[in-house]
């Protein structure tokens, strides 16, 4: 017997433990059937980056026939990324149903509350769909209730496009982030305007932010921390969010 042979016979009785095997993965959907952020491609950027310095690999991907139930099983949560309109057909949303009471994660982010008005249980996730945003991009004052970490500011100055919503989120979300009204023009929801919420809902976890129009907030180091509480919260790999 070679040594080359015997090299391959003990390499094939070790114990299987490739890293990529063991990576966790994430779908990051960006399929639009009404407006289209042309944000979208630097969002799967970051996403790729955060979500690769947590080892989690990252599949992106604007085909709705992923959503099966044997296929959506490879991911420990599922993204929606500026997303828009009517995105899923009738059996597809039933597996994504199915994927979320098994425990899988929805990180929802901007236009994903411009999304499946038609289906009263991605609402229920969600926890409140888009209803309006003042016109044009504006410089307001976001405030984080819970904290980013490193160094980053509790009040955040930042240009955007600032969402409305048709009812505030549900009374067991745990609030993010609030926007401060008083700091910009025309928002519609008073002192007490939630812009990202958490919870579990569904037999899953549900984070979503509302910020995220600007292709260049996907580069800012505040927001990214916003997006990976998120996408931790999401994973499973944090409760805090």
């Amino acid at each position: 017997m070679t040594l080359p042979t015997i090299l391959a016979l003990f390499l094939a009785a070790l114990p299987f433990s490739s890293a990529a095997a063991e990576r966790e993965r994430l779908l990051v959907f960006t399929k639009t059937a009404a407006y289209r952020h042309d944000s979208i491609p630097a969002a799967v950027a970051a996403m790729r980056k955060l979500a690769g310095a947590h080892g989690i690999e990252v599949e992106h991907s604007e085909d709705a026939a992923l959503f099966i139930e044997d296929r959506l099983s490879r991911f420990k949560a599922v993204a929606f990324v500026n997303t828009s309109g009517n995105v899923l057909g009738a059996d597809e949303q039933r597996a994504f149903e199915a994927f979320v009471a098994k425990g899988g994660g929805y990180l929802g982010v901007h236009a994903a509350a411009d999304t499946g008005y038609d289906w009263p249980w991605y609402g229920e996730l969600l926890g409140a769909w888009f209803k309006s945003h003042p016109p044009g991009l504006q410089t307001g004052t976001v405030r984080f209730l819970r904290p980013l970490g490193g160094t980053s500011p509790v009040a955040w100055r930042v240009t955007d496009e600032f969402y409305d919503f048709r009812n505030p989120p549900p009374r067991e979300a745990a609030v993010v982030a609030l926007l401060d009204e008083s700091t910009y023009q025309g928002g519609g929801m008073g002192a007490h305007h939630p812009i990202a919420w958490c919870r579990q809902v569904q037999g899953g976890r549900s984070w979503y932010t509302g910020l995220g129009h600007r292709p260049e907030l996907y580069l800012d180091e505040v927001f990214l921390a916003h997006l990976e509480k998120g996408l931790r919260y999401a994973t499973a790999r944090s409760d805090e969010c």
